[in-house]
């Protein structure tokens, strides 16, 4: 038998959803929400009915019958650290959701919603492999900071289906590999995935690893210490320029790699040159990782946005594909990354895994 699903991917300004039968899409759709709109609520929780109505308003608007579903998937949002899997949504991590144990984040929204909608047609709801993915071994915890334990906040979403998908297409289990898995998006991060964990990362989150189009990374930290007790900023001016406004942002007015591709092609010497960086920084990444895995690496793969740019691709191959060879899945499917991890459950390939 067929199984229909809502999956829910709340963002900032907009709740992307997708309806499925099986790994089929059937439509999807991407509700913006204006400034306006979002401003009316205190918390990113106060925003749950008004998201939910336009969800079901929508699915009215396609003659969609609700009723019809077997599952709904919501993004997972900022958890206390959880090992990678799919998630019942049970009372514990619902409440955890709404308080943010974490932080507030939009994703938040996605196991809420999922859960209020699952229950009102009496359907299961789930939320998979979110940003708060810690499967980290022992030493790659320590920073050489005790009061500053090294994190895993990351893209594990599309780090583990890529990984799932690659071990798919050879004919072999994810548990039975060694990869090294990159996501160049917003932010970045290089994972280290072995039997079937990710045992060291680049956090993409708060300072660590390469810049991106957002994100400063891990800078010199006394330089950055000195720049703090400076007086010249606040503690949120400070924020800002680690995410929001570091990397490309930083350095070339703009958080898109297709803008700085044009100010290369326009003879933006600058330009080059933080692309060129950007690519040895993620290079660097990969090599750190290959050496977590003792440099046995089945496959390196690299997904995210930034995937698309052949110049960012034909370096990374140049710097770094000696260790392993490379295969890119450019761009990301989050919804069918929701999609296939309650599909995993219900078909038995994978054990529900309880918050």
């Amino acid at each position: 038998m067929s199984v229909k699903s809502l999956i829910i991917n709340p963002g900032s300004t907009s709740t992307k959803i997708g309806v499925f039968e099986d790994e089929t899409l059937l439509f999807e759709e991407t509700l913006r929400h204006s400034t306006e709109e979002i401003s009316q609520y205190a918390t990113i929780f106060d925003q749950k009915d008004f998201r939910k109505k336009i969800i079901t308003d929508l699915l009215k608007e396609k003659n969609f019958d609700i009723n019809s579903l077997n599952m709904v998937v919501g993004r997972g949002g900022m958890l206390k650290p959880i090992p990678g899997g799919t998630y019942a949504v049970t009372d514990d991590l619902l409440e955890d959701l709404k308080v943010g144990v974490q932080g507030q984040h939009a994703s938040n929204l996605g196991g809420i919603l999922a859960r209020e909608i699952g229950d009102s047609i009496g359907v299961p709801s789930y939320i998979v492999d979110p940003v708060v993915v810690d499967e980290l071994s022992p030493a790659a915890r320590y920073s050489g900071m005790a009061e500053i334990p090294r994190g895993s906040i990351f893209h594990a979403l599309n780090q583990k289906a890529v990984a799932k998908r690659y071990a798919a297409e050879i004919g072999k289990s994810y548990e039975s590999l060694r990869l090294i898995v990159v996501h160049m998006g917003g932010g970045v991060s290089v994972g280290a995935h072995e039997d079937g964990k990710v045992v060291d990362v680049f956090s993409a989150f708060d300072g660590d690893g390469a810049f991106s189009p957002e994100r400063a990374g891990g800078v010199p930290c006394g330089a950055l210490v000195k720049l703090c007790f400076s007086g010249k900023y606040t503690e949120k001016e400070i924020y800002s320029k680690l995410i929001g406004k570091g990397g490309f942002n930083a350095y070339c007015g703009t958080n898109d790699m297709r803008d700085v591709e044009k100010m290369v092609q326009n003879g933006d010497k600058k330009a080059e040159e933080v692309r060129e960086a950007f690519i040895t920084q993620v290079a660097k990444d990969i090599g750190s990782m290959a050496c977590v895995l003792k440099g046995k690496v089945d496959q390196i793969l690299v997904t995210g946005g930034i995937a698309y740019d052949k110049v960012v691709i034909a370096g990374l191959k140049e710097k770094a594909e000696w260790i392993a060879p490379m295969t890119v899945y450019a761009g990301e499917d989050e919804l069918m990354a929701l999609v296939q991890g309650g599909l995993r459950v219900l078909n038995g390939e994978e054990e529900l895994k309880v918050y």
